[in-house]
């Protein structure tokens, strides 16, 4: 018989998934039809239903549009594989019937799904993603009502993670419950850098989706560095042409628009980086006037190498102003980031040229100044163009005089006291600190990200109103498309739940149990998650 099964998704308890360790130690145990993240508020009643997949259809009672119907085609896809999966599990065992169970409340015949506004057309910051999902005891019809259609896409993600087996062949089961959700912060990351090593458009989508899975809502896009110049620029095609590791590893205006629309309809914002002045070598592939030539001390001649870019050249703004008017209306996004980290000043402090430029200036040898200088000129014209700035924290830290409305990447240093400076300078702040995926200690290091909480510092309330979320950053030196999907998950589950939940104390045993199940859940639609806590098994 299969009561047990149907006992544990009523008591949240599991089989033990290992009988045997070579070296004996505690078992994390799944829970079974538990979201993740964390909702805000769920209240359970007694019983569950069951969901016959061969019935079961979403019902749209509200507004609706292309992301919807969209939506419902993707979501009728994992319920039929939901379902799949669940009769495979109990081929070799006995079937029972769940409706002779005593806490059987009554079959799901359908989830009606309630869009209260017209659609918007594209994610944005402030987009309100609540929403109330009912599944309630003794009732045919579930539904899912949200103000936004980001709110039922966040919805329909929650409804197929309560899914769990019945023990009635392909049949599923659900707790009775009614969840209220909503975000804590609106910004929730992934930074995914595409120069170090390219990713292909697969793989990019396939990131899309995970992210999706995990109620993220910022594709963080790197798209280019030192090593190479992958973005196919419609305006100036020889940075590709020349900067981009091979003609066949760049990103065209189709495989953009296709990745800004793959987004969208899964409620994704992209917001593209352009990294200057540094991390800028693989333009001087097809622009090197624009970059510093660097000189040797010794010889005070140029040594052949190229450092960052060069604030003292004319030439310069001009081409950064065609440039970034391209980005602006190739990204439909508000935000972009401009990057301005790690500088290297022993190049520009090397020429002569710009010590010359600098002494005009009364800089006295100061090159934060100079970085300075070059950023407000950014600044400037990215404002210009009705862009907000996003930048790395170095551009606060060295004075640069910033509009109220940038936003400061926190990304290095002591997170609290960086969160409390640039919070108490009145600007809104990213954080990523805690959060840098290519550190990797162990395949299950989650919990060290999981510890993170973006609102621990010393603030007021008026500070923590001022932090808009953060992200889980995945630096592509070691990985490529054989190993960054691993990589990222479930690890940056934890940044998802730490960024969404309200709870500020969660305990991480219990939500080494939802992570279990969640990361088989990523494995069974195409993510290939690594195992989160030990030895185990997913049924795929």
């Amino acid at each position: 018989m299969m009561f047990w099964v149907l006992l544990g998704i009523l008591c949240a308890s599991t089989f033990v998934k290992s009988s045997y360790r070579v070296n004996p130690g505690p078992l994390v145990n799944a829970t079974r039809g538990e979201p993740w993240p964390q909702p805000y508020q769920t209240i359970k009643y007694d019983g569950f239903l069951v969901l016959r997949p061969s019935v079961f259809q979403f019902v749209v009672t509200g507004e609706t549009c292309d992301i919807l119907e969209d939506a419902i085609q993707r979501y009728t896809a994992i319920v039929t594989l939901e379902a799949s999966v669940a009769s495979k599990e109990v081929r070799s065992a006995p079937r029972t019937h769940a409706r002779h169970h005593p806490s059987f409340a009554g079959n799901l015949v359908s989830l009606n799904v309630r869009l209260v506004s017209p659609c918007e057309h594209m994610p944005h910051l402030n987009m309100n993603e609540s929403y109330v999902l009912d599944i309630r005891n003794a009732t045919e019809a579930g539904s899912l009502e949200a103000e936004s259609i980001w709110g039922i896409l966040r919805g329909l993600e929650t409804f197929t993670h309560l899914l769990s087996r019945s023990g009635d062949g392909p049949n599923l089961a659900l707790k009775c419950q009614t969840i209220i959700d909503k975000p804590l912060l609106q910004h929730r990351g992934l930074l995914l850098d595409t120069s170090r090593h390219y990713l292909p458009v697969s793989d990019i989508l396939r990131t899309l989706d995970a992210m999706s899975y995990n109620k993220m809502n910022v594709f963080h896009w790197h798209i280019t560095d030192d090593q190479s110049f992958p973005y196919q620029s419609t305006r100036f095609p020889e940075l590709s042409a020349k900067g981009a590791y091979h003609p066949t590893l760049t990103y065209s205006p189709e495989n953009v628009q296709k990745i800004i629309e793959y987004a969208r309809y899964r409620g994704i914002r992209v917001i593209p980086e352009f990294d200057t002045p540094g991390h800028t070598r693989s333009w001087g592939e097809s622009h090197p006037d624009l970059l510093t030539p660097c000189y040797d001390d010794s010889t005070g001649a140029p040594d052949g190498t190229l450092g960052p870019l060069d604030p003292t050249e004319s030439k310069l703004y001009p081409f950064i102003r065609e440039l970034f008017t391209e980005i602006g209306v190739t990204f439909p996004e508000r935000y972009i980031h401009l990057g301005g980290d790690e500088v290297p000043f022993d190049c520009w402090a090397s020429n002569p040229r710009i010590r010359e430029y600098m002494r005009q200036h009364h800089m006295n040898g100061r090159y934060e100044q100079l970085e300075a200088e070059y950023i407000q000129k950014l600044l400037n014209i990215t404002q210009d163009l009705n862009t907000t700035s996003i930048v790395w924290q170095e551009v606060f830290d060295n004075g640069v005089h910033l509009s109220p409305e940038t936003v400061v990447h926190v990304w290095t240093g002591n997170q609290e006291r960086k969160l409390a400076a640039v919070t108490k300078a009145g600007f809104h702040a990213l954080l990523s600190a805690c959060w840098y995926l290519d550190r990797l200690a162990t395949g299950g290091d989650w919990r060290k990200f999981y510890a993170c909480d973006p609102l621990q510092f010393p603030s007021t309330v008026q500070q923590q109103e001022l932090v808009m979320g953060g992200e889980a950053c995945m630096w592509g030196e070691v990985v490529d498309s054989t190993n960054v999907h691993p990589r990222i998950w479930p690890r940056a589950s934890a940044t998802a739940e730490r960024l969404w939940s309200h709870e500020r104390n969660p305990s991480a045993s219990y939500a080494a149990q939802r992570l279990e199940e969640h990361a088989c859940r990523m494995n069974r639609r195409g993510i290939p998650a690594q195992p989160p806590n030990g030895p185990g098994f997913c049924i795929q």
